[in-house]
């Protein structure tokens, strides 16, 4: 049997910004070197590498772009040999589209899907090649949403990435769990990220009715839940997708009741 898992390298995909860089400085402090990637805004990724470095571990950034699917196995490849090995993989890229279902192009479709959950697809299979290699088990962990849950007007593409998302990881936890890695989701809610139009604005300053916490989320929160299945503290955690939305997915019922027109139908 394996010694305790004791993880010391991490990659952290889309860690420019928001969840992924949050993420990223929370695996830092629980003492792991970080592999940071980024699509369009380095200087974030910059900003988080330097976050890292004030913590006492090295970060190591690379670019990354999921929809190049002949390159995305060797991103992650070149990280891991710059970290030395790989311990934990966090899948925190990913795209949106508000678009009705009559209304969206079948190039908008597959560039959602793409990256959501192919890109996400080769991302995780080469972290868990590099953690069977390595021969110490090992943590993947994607970012999904609420909507990998439940759906939302406009979000078709958006809410078949996710539920499909949410599928790949219980999937590879059970095919995986016999080299003892585990794989999870965690499904954000609102976040105040760049992502959902709250970027640098206190969550606790914009109130939310319809959400029992009354607020959004911070990226910080969803970080912590992130950083819990890293650590040895989760080793029997594994399909699982914990979901981190103040209490958003229990409204169905209630919230569907207190409707008085038909707004909602147009997102």
């Amino acid at each position: 049997m394996r010694g305790a898992f004791a993880p010391t390298r991490a990659i952290v995909t889309a860690a420019d910004s928001g969840i992924g860089q949050a993420t990223a400085v929370a695996l830092a402090a629980d003492g792991m070197d970080v592999g940071i990637t980024w699509h369009t805004d380095e200087e974030g990724a910059r900003e988080t590498a330097a976050e890292v470095a004030r913590l006492g571990r090295t970060a190591h950034v690379e670019r990354l772009d999921v929809t190049d699917l002949t390159d995305v196995a060797a991103v992650v490849d070149r990280l891991a040999d710059a970290l030395g090995g790989l311990d934990v993989f966090v899948n925190n890229a990913g795209t949106g589209l508000a678009r009705p279902f009559l209304l969206v192009s079948l190039q908008e479709w597959r560039d959602v899907i793409a990256t959501d959950l192919d890109g996400a697809f080769v991302c995780m299979q080469q972290a868990a090649r590099r953690m069977v290699d390595g021969g110490h088990g090992g943590r993947i962990i994607a970012v999904t949403s609420v909507h990998e849950h439940q759906p939302m007007v406009g979000s078709s593409a958006y809410d078949a990435a996710k539920h499909g998302l949410g599928g790949l990881v219980k999937t590879a936890a059970l095919e995986l769990a016999p080299y003892a890695i585990t794989v999870n989701a965690v499904a954000p809610g609102e976040i105040a990220t760049a992502m959902t139009g709250h970027e640098d604005v206190d969550p606790l300053t914009v109130e939310r009715p319809g959400i029992p916490l009354g607020r959004p989320g911070d990226a910080r929160e969803v970080a912590a839940v992130i950083a819990f299945l890293a650590s040895p503290g989760a080793a029997y955690v594994t399909g699982s997708s914990v979901v981190v939305d103040g209490g958003m997915l229990q409204m169905g019922p209630q919230a569907g009741a207190s409707i008085a027109n038909d707004d909602w139908r147009n997102g």
